[in-house]
């Protein structure tokens, strides 16, 4: 024994995270190809002082059970916290922390990527080429739809989704939005974005893309009768977190022709995926790639780290989910 915190790292975080971590503490990392079993988890957590814990990893009161009273802090390799219990959390003095800002402009990155692969049908245009199918420039080939110019829905105007709202300028689009709050006036302003309620987005947008945590208000958010009111040539992309959208019901929505398209970076039941929505060609699939850039993981990498350490120094970690836990 060193005398050093004893950390689990649920699964290797990339280098720059895993120094400082190594370089302060004790550590304990798994390198599984998936998930962190569950049964493993509540064996290795034992006696463990913090945890960098992945939005795979279910941290719940049978975990901090298994963890021990020692147990002081959780840092959330993510930026929603929807996997551990904060509440239960809070209760025992245990501090939860997460990895805001640095991912907004990535995460934004890659719902738009997903838009303009699903509106100019970029995966099966690859597909195509790849199985041998082209054989000659033709007027009616694989026709997608304009982006330019059309009305974009954002769905939760906080950092992503105004970061989203932002790149639509350069398309010369409408922006409109949604959240639980209206923003200021300066700020819609600032991203040249309209208020509407949510029924009325759904009614007027062209491309919906969704940046809402999950929460029980927000599960199925998106179900038969929202995706009956979009129109029948419009898009839907989610790269927010999966149970937001009613999976069976997307998957009637694109058979059966409610809406044109869709882009999915996030699952109801991650990692599987609606068997339906596999067989379809009008939905674009990524295996959560929001945050995955060289630069922007390791960053993430580096504030978890920094998170953890702090906090098992019994200082205010910077990114703290849960500050009444300091004012007990």
């Amino acid at each position: 024994m060193n005398g050093k915190p004893k950390v689990l790292i649920t699964n290797r975080i990339p280098e720059e995270g895993m120094r400082i971590a190594e370089e302060h503490c004790e550590v304990k990392v798994f390198d599984y190809e998936g998930a962190l079993p569950r049964e493993v988890l509540l064996r290795e957590v034992k006696g463990i002082d913090g945890i960098i814990s992945l939005l795979t990893d279910k941290i719940d009161a049978e975990v901090m059970d298994a963890a021990g009273p020692q147990l002081k802090v959780v840092a959330n390799y993510a930026v929603g916290f929807d996997n551990i219990d904060v509440e239960e959390a809070t209760g025992r003095g245990i501090m939860v922390t997460n990895t805001p800002g640095v991912l907004t402009d990535t995460t934004a990155d890659l719902a738009w990527a997903l838009l303009l692969a699903a509106a100019r049908r970029i995966v099966e245009g690859d597909k195509f080429v790849r199985q041998g199918k082209y054989k000659a420039w033709k007027p009616m080939l694989l026709l997608g739809t304009d982006v330019h110019h059309a009305t974009l829905g954002v769905v939760g105007f906080g950092r992503v989704g105004r970061a989203v709202a932002r790149r639509a300028t350069g398309f010369d689009m409408r922006v409109i939005y949604y959240d639980v709050q209206r923003v200021s006036e300066e700020l819609e302003r600032e991203f040249n974005a309209e208020y509407k309620p949510l029924d009325q987005l759904l009614q007027e947008a062209d491309f919906i893309s969704i940046h809402l945590p999950l929460t029980k208000e927000t599960r199925h958010l998106i179900s038969e009768r929202e995706l009956k009111m979009m129109k029948k040539e419009a898009y839907l992309v989610n790269s927010a977190r999966g149970p937001i959208v009613d999976e069976k019901a997307l998957a009637k929505a694109l058979k059966e022709g409610w809406i044109r398209g869709a882009g999915l970076d996030v699952f109801e039941h991650e990692p599987q995926v609606e068997p339906e929505l596999l067989e379809l060609d009008n939905v674009v699939l990524a295996p959560h790639l929001g945050s995955a850039s060289y630069a922007t993981r390791a960053k993430m990498a580096t504030m978890a780290a920094d998170n953890l350490v702090k906090a098992l120094k019994g200082e205010t970690p910077p990114n703290l989910v849960n500050p009444e836990v300091v004012k007990k």
